[in-house]
C-alpha cells in the first residue's frame, strides 16, 4: 500500500490545528475504491509560532518540525527535509487554518493512485470557495493562471495550497522558493519537466483566524509581486 506524508506549514494556528489533524484520514481510498494509501505521518512545520500551535499539534499526534525563518517556502522546504527519515511514496501539502477539507484527500490522491498524474492541485471550486477567497486572492489567482497558460501552455484554474505529489517527482523539481512563490514554482517546474499534472475540485471554506498573506494589504502586495516575478523568471531567465 502506498504511503503518504502530510506537511502542514503553520504560523499561529492554535485554534485550528487540532481540527485539521483530526480530519486527516488514516487510510485514503480512491473514489472507485480500487486503490488506497495509508497516511503514515503528519508533519507540522512551526514557522515562528508564538502561541500553542506546536504543543497542540504534538498532543494530536503530529510530528513538529521547527523552521524559524519566516516564509511559506521556508516552511515547506523544512517539511520536505524532514521526510528523509520516512521516505513516503506521496506527499500532501495542506494549510493549517482549516480552510481546506482534509477529508477531500480521496479526490486529491485518486489521479496519482490510478497512475494518471504525478502532481494534483486541489482547485477550490466547491463549497463556499467564492465567499471564502478574498477578492484580491481571486484576482491574483486568475492573473497567475492566465499568465501560466500564456507563457507555458498549461491550463490551471488555481494555485491552491492543498496538493499532492509523488515524492520522487517532488525531489526532481528541486524546489527553491522561500516565500510566496512556492505554489506557482511547483506548477511551472512540473510543466517544464513534463511531469503529468492535473486539477481536481476540492471544497474550501473561510479560514479560522485572519490570513497572514491575503488578510493584509501589505501581504497581498508581497504575494502578488513574488508570484509575478517567479512567473517571469521561469519564463525568460531560468
Amino acid at each position: 500500500m502506498p504511503t503518504v506524508s502530510v506537511i502542514i506549514p503553520v504560523l499561529n494556528e492554535e485554534d485550528a490545528i487540532a481540527k485539521v489533524i483530526a480530519d486527516i484520514p488514516q487510510t485514503v481510498r480512491t473514489l472507485d475504491e480500487q486503490n488506497e494509501a495509508t497516511v503514515q505521518e503528519i508533519i507540522v512545520v512551526d514557522n515562528g509560532c508564538t502561541d500553542n500551535t506546536s504543543a497542540i499539534a504534538e498532543q494530536n499526534g503530529a510530528r513538529v518540525v521547527t523552521e524559524p525563518q519566516r516564509g511559506y517556502g521556508h516552511a515547506c522546504l523544512a517539511g520536505i527535509a524532514a521526510l528523509e527519515t520516512s521516505v513516503p511514496d506521496i506527499v500532501v501539502f495542506l494549510d493549517g487554518d482549516y480552510s481546506d477539507y482534509p477529508t477531500d484527500m480521496s479526490q486529491l490522491l485518486h489521479p496519482i493512485l490510478e497512475g494518471s498524474a504525478a502532481l494534483v492541485i486541489g482547485a477550490r471550486t466547491q463549497g463556499n470557495a467564492k465567499e471564502a477567497l478574498l477578492p484580491q486572492a481571486r484576482f491574483g489567482n486568475w492573473l497567475a493562471c492566465f499568465l501560466i497558460r500564456h507563457f507555458f501552455g498549461v491550463r490551471y484554474t488555481d494555485l491552491g495550497p492543498f496538493r499532492a505529489i509523488r515524492y520522487a517527482d517532488l525531489l526532481a523539481l528541486n524546489m527553491q522558493d522561500k516565500t510566496f512563490g512556492w505554489t506557482v514554482e511547483m506548477q511551472l517546474k512540473a510543466a517544464k519537466q513534463g511531469i503529468p499534472a492535473c486539477e481536481v475540485p476540492v471544497r474550501y471554506r473561510k479560514r479560522i483566524g485572519t490570513s497572514k498573506i491575503t488578510g493584509t494589504f501589505t501581504g497581498t502586495l508581497k504575494a502578488s509581486y513574488k508570484i509575478l516575478t517567479t512567473l517571469i523568471y521561469h519564463r525568460f531567465l531560468a
